[in-house]
C-alpha cells in the first residue's frame, strides 16, 4: 500500500511538472517597424512619401496588428494587418512634424514599436504685413514662425537692424512668434519691419508695414 501511494505521488508531481512546464500563449511575439524593434524617429522632408512597415517576429500563429496615429485608430485594408502591415504618409507637411505612429499586436497591446516623425523644413513666417495707427497709441506686430529646426529670430527695420528704445520697444518671444511691442507710437516710427528668421536650412525674411498717422485732434 506504502508503495502504491508513494506510486501515485511520483506521478502527481511528473503530472504537475509537465503542466507547469507547457508552452503557454504568452506575447513572446516581437514587433519591428521597418527593421526597428525598438521605438524611434524618422528624419523625414516635406513633400515626400514615408512609408511604415511592421512585421511580427517569432510568432507560432496568425496575428494581427492594428496601427494608430496619434490616438486615433488607422484605417486598414483587408490583408493587410495579418502578421505584417504597412502605412505610408504621403505629401509629409509640417504639420505631420511630430506626429507619433504605432503599431501594436492586436492579442496584447502592450507589445507596441512607435515611430515619431520629425519633419524637417525652412522657417514658414506669417502675420498682419499692414498696420495703420495713429500717434500715441500703442501697436503689436507679431511675426509667426514655423521651423524645424527651430530659426534663430530678430527684427529690423527698414532693412537695418532696429534699436530698442527702453520704455518705447519690447520684445517677446516663443518657440512659435516673436512680437514686437511699440508703446506711444510716434511718426518716427513708420516704416518697414522685417522679421527675419535663420535657420540653417534657410534665411527668410517677412515684411511688416506699419504707417502712423497725425493724431486725429478733436474739437
Amino acid at each position: 500500500m506504502a508503495q502504491k501511494s508513494s506510486s501515485l505521488t511520483q506521478e502527481y508531481i511528473l503530472l504537475l511538472t509537465t503542466i507547469l512546464f507547457l508552452p503557454r500563449e504568452t506575447s513572446s511575439s516581437v514587433l519591428t517597424v521597418n527593421g526597428k524593434t525598438e521605438n524611434y524617429i524618422l528624419d523625414s522632408q516635406r513633400g515626400v512619401q514615408a512609408s511604415l512597415e511592421c512585421a511580427v517576429q517569432n510568432h507560432t500563429r496568425d496575428e494581427e496588428l492594428l496601427w494608430y496615429r496619434e490616438d486615433g485608430r488607422v484605417d486598414l485594408k483587408p490583408g493587410n494587418n495579418i502578421n505584417s502591415s504597412s502605412v505610408c504618409v504621403s505629401s509629409i507637411s509640417e504639420n505631420d512634424n511630430g506626429v507619433n505612429f504605432t503599431c501594436k499586436l492586436q492579442r496584447d497591446q502592450t507589445v507596441s514599436v512607435s515611430v515619431v516623425l520629425n519633419v524637417i523644413f525652412p522657417p514658414l513666417l506669417s502675420g498682419t504685413e499692414f498696420q495703420t495707427v495713429e500717434e500715441d497709441s500703442d501697436v503689436k506686430l507679431v511675426c509667426n514662425v514655423k521651423s524645424n529646426p527651430q530659426a534663430q529670430m530678430m527684427w529690423y527695420k527698414n532693412n537695418n537692424f532696429l534699436t530698442l528704445e527702453k520704455n518705447h520697444h519690447q520684445i517677446q518671444q516663443t518657440s512659435e512668434f516673436i512680437q514686437l511691442s511699440i508703446t506711444k507710437v510716434q511718426k518716427s516710427d513708420n516704416g518697414t519691419y522685417n522679421c527675419i528668421a535663420n535657420s540653417p536650412l534657410k534665411v527668410e525674411t517677412l515684411d511688416f508695414h506699419l504707417i502712423v498717422k497725425a493724431l486725429h485732434k478733436r474739437e
